[in-house]
């Protein structure tokens, strides 16, 4: 048997495919935590920062402009590691679940909110950008028809800003999963750090009793693989809804 064929072998393993599908589902999850609590949290950063510009509203406008510049400026893996020492879990996420440890469900706690802090300072630029594409008359208009300022940026300006910047927001949300791998590096059981857990012991898999380098190119290719399906799924997906 070639060192190529008994790399490939591994994935015709029943228990490393059932290992792999768990941590692509992990990758999956913490992804779209990551994405739609940071689109949340920065609407509400990218709005502070365009409109509090009067009187003690500033402080808002200044708050979030030094959230946004510190977090979007600074490398990802650096939260990562700041949160892993310092960034506190609750008693909740002090126990196993998910098929996890209770180590590993907070060290999953741990990382999720540093990739909830940074992508949300991203995504909040991302916003405003959408916000400044909205034309001030809609404001005007919006409060000739009997809309508060509430109502008008839920029912009028929101939607058209993220209308305007769906290209954008796309493109973000692909990297957020792509930049999910680096939670591989604090021993978040998700796709990249169960690829490199099995290659660490490739030797008891592929029949050889050896680690090969085809064996890095099978397990990290597979990995690319599953990211690209990801993705470019992801990214038929809103090229259709855009049609519409």
């Amino acid at each position: 048997m070639s060192n190529l064929a008994a790399s490939l072998s591994m994935l015709q393993n029943i228990s490393i495919l059932f290992y792999l599908g768990k941590g692509i589902i992990f990758t999956l999850i913490i992804s779209v935590i990551a994405v739609f609590v940071s689109i949340i949290f920065g609407s509400i950063f990218a709005a502070a920062r365009n409109y509090c510009k009067k009187g003690y509203l500033k402080v808002f406008s200044f708050l979030s402009t030094l959230y946004i510049e510190i977090f979007r400026n600074t490398p990802l893996l650096l939260w990562i590691f700041i949160c892993l020492v310092f960034c506190p879990a609750p008693h909740f996420f002090a126990r196993k679940m998910l098929g996890l440890t209770s180590v590993e469900v907070k060290l999953l706690w741990k990382a999720s909110v540093a990739l909830i802090l940074f992508t949300s300072s991203v995504l909040a630029e991302i916003v405003r950008g959408g916000l400044n594409s909205v034309a001030k008359g809609q404001f005007e208009a919006a409060k000739s028809q009997g809309f508060n300022i509430f109502e008008t940026f839920i029912y009028i300006i929101i939607p058209q800003a993220f209308k305007n910047i769906l290209p954008t927001l796309l493109s973000q949300i692909i990297t957020t999963i792509k930049d999910s791998s680096y939670l591989a590096n604090v021993a978040v059981i998700e796709l990249m750090a169960r690829v490199k857990q099995i290659l660490a012991s490739a030797s008891n898999y592929n029949g050889t009793g050896l680690v090969h380098t085809s064996d890095v190119f099978v397990l990290f290719g597979f990995a690319m693989l599953i990211y690209f399906i990801i993705n470019f799924s992801l990214s038929c997906i809103v090229r259709n809804i855009r049609r519409i």
